[in-house]
């Protein structure tokens, strides 16, 4: 019986042979020389081409990659170990070794380390953080070699449909390229603090975790701005990228270095975003109402009145503010966004509804705490 079984299997065996060999050649002839197929020359890369190569080979020495780790305790010894955190990006913003990147890369971290593009690694140290903005400023010492600073543009001029160039280290592959255009502007992203930034850049440039920090470049090679965040339901790219714009980025980044801090302009008011909403619905009116007027403000000697209680313990509205120099105001969040628009010292025209009527005042804006 055994017997039987071995003969069978050998005939199956010798069948899946027989079956299998019809795919092979079965070659009578002397095998033929077999050489390398010759290469069609190239033709010249479309203008296009060469200008993006151009602004890549321009740009990528001045975008570095950065890791940051942070502090554990072991439970059983108590000793404190170092293990790594997270990585982002980020670009060299002048001669003194200023590196800029996103508040998120670095925030909660212990130390950081910057990669440039030629494998040179330096520690780094925390100059100064915006998290309402998502920037912060780090600082390395290069004694030899300085990675030129990007060349800087403005914002305020885009347009939808221009194209854009973002550099960065996506998932850690180091200075990688991805192109695309303005998507969209002034966009405004919730944060998972409670925040919202401001006057975002949407772009379909391919930006995923890591490009963050990076910049986002023109097609002159200048920043216009920094590649912030995704709007992806699986954390991945999705077509949907945000930057903080440039003019924000030139506008904090020189405090940050030099008082380690941003403060904001501000305007002297208290406000509340659910008794806000009460009165603007009580009036039919979308702004933002007063409650109180800080004595010496600037909101003060513009004049501007608090709402007051009446002696039946009803609110007496004061002024609703409706817009900042022609630009509506339609809650709290973006009162701050509009006086966090300008600087110390400059004159803004508040628009207030007062008396069921609209008014103008001017107000000179100061330093807040």
């Amino acid at each position: 019986m055994r017997a039987f079984w071995l003969l069978l299997a050998a005939a199956i065996g010798g069948v899946l042979v027989w079956q299998g060999r019809p795919w092979l050649e079965q070659r009578s002839d002397p095998v033929v020389e077999a050489v390398p197929r010759a290469i069609t020359p190239a033709g010249d890369l479309a203008a296009d081409e060469k200008a993006t190569i151009e602004l890549f080979e321009r740009s990528k020495g001045s975008v570095v990659f950065i890791a940051t780790t942070q502090l554990v305790r072991d439970f059983w010894s108590r000793n404190l170990f170092s293990v790594p955190r997270g990585a982002g990006s980020g670009f060299v913003w002048d001669s003194d070794g200023h590196v800029i990147t996103n508040h998120h890369v670095v925030q909660g971290a212990a130390e950081a380390k910057v990669q440039l593009n030629d494998g040179r690694d330096y520690s780094a140290r925390l100059v100064g953080a915006s998290p309402a903005h998502d920037l912060a400023v780090l600082r390395i010492r290069v004694p030899e070699r300085r990675p030129a600073a990007l060349p800087i543009g403005t914002s305020a001029d885009l347009k939808v449909g221009q194209k854009v160039f973002a550099i960065g280290n996506p998932f850690g592959l180091d200075w990688s390229l991805t192109t695309g255009v303005v998507s969209a502007l002034d966009r405004s992203l919730p944060t998972e603090d409670g925040r919202t930034i401001e006057h975002l850049i949407q772009t379909d440039a391919a930006i995923n975790p890591g490009n963050s920090g990076g910049p986002l470049l023109d097609s002159s090679g200048r920043l216009i701005g920094i590649n912030t965040a995704i709007y992806s339901p699986s954390g991945a790219y999705a077509g949907v990228g945000f930057a903080v714009p440039v003019d924000t980025v030139n506008r904090v980044v020189p405090q940050l270095i030099a008082k380690g801090k941003y403060t904001r302009p501000v305007l002297g008011v208290s406000t509340d975003e659910q008794l806000n909403q009460l009165i603007a619905r009580q009036l039919g009116v979308k702004g933002v109402a007063v409650l109180n007027v800080e004595a010496g403000s600037p909101a003060e000697a513009a004049g501007l009145r608090a709402a007051r209680r009446a002696p039946d313990g009803s609110i007496i509205p004061g002024d609703i503010i409706t817009a900042i120099d022609g630009k509506a105001v339609d809650s709290v969040g973006r009162l701050i966004n509009r006086l966090d628009e300008h600087k110390v010292g400059d004159t803004i025209t508040l628009t207030v509804q007062r008396d069921g009527k609209p008014t103008e005042v001017k107000a000179v804006l100061k330093e807040g705490a």
